[in-house]
């Protein structure tokens, strides 16, 4: 099958996966461990990317993670990813992890974060071109907006662009006397 780099619709890549919280993936506290959910929302979301760019995708970054609410032995959680944006060899990606007890009941929001992939050709070695992204919802839309600004304050961070030439984020700022 040939890849298409023509717009795609972010519920064609949409990506969830579902876990049961098992001893070994517990702390002695009886939580999650961190990593081992941070390994999974990394899968999840690397499915999505590979779906959207119909490539081999590698993790670039990972923005900020913060553990809102514990995760317990027994809880099952699920993990929803989705594109927000591409740019011209990446795509972020969006996921929110729920969790709640086997019968569903106390359902909460656990975890967000934004991760960033790039797409291999089939030698998974050369980064290749991805299809943009096609919003259609008015949170897609929102998050489409927003990920420049997000793409900015990684690259700064990461010492690939300077402060002064991230115009998005200082558009934030500029009535900031």
């Amino acid at each position: 099958m040939a890849r298409s780099l023509d717009p795609k619709r972010v519920s064609d890549s949409r990506t969830v996966m579902t876990e049961m919280i098992m001893p070994n993936d517990t702390n002695p506290m009886g939580n999650l461990m961190g990593g081992y959910l941070m390994r999974w929302m990394d899968i999840v979301c690397a499915i999505c990317a590979g779906k959207h760019c119909q490539a081999h995708v590698v993790t670039a970054a990972v923005d900020n993670i913060s553990f809102q609410n514990p995760i317990r032995l027994g809880d099952v959680i699920t993990l929803e990813a989705c594109v927000t944006r591409s740019f011209n060899t990446s795509v972020e990606i969006y996921v929110e992890v729920f969790a709640s007890n086997l019968k569903g009941e106390n359902p909460r929001r656990c975890n967000h974060a934004y991760f960033t992939f790039v797409a291999l050709d089939e030698d998974r070695k050369t980064p290749i071109p991805v299809a943009p992204v096609l919003p259609l919802s008015n949170e897609e839309q929102q998050l489409y907006d927003s990920a420049i600004r997000r793409r900015e304050v990684r690259l700064v961070l990461s010492g690939r662009m300077k402060a002064k030439d991230a115009t998005e984020v200082r558009k934030l700022f500029s009535d900031i006397d």
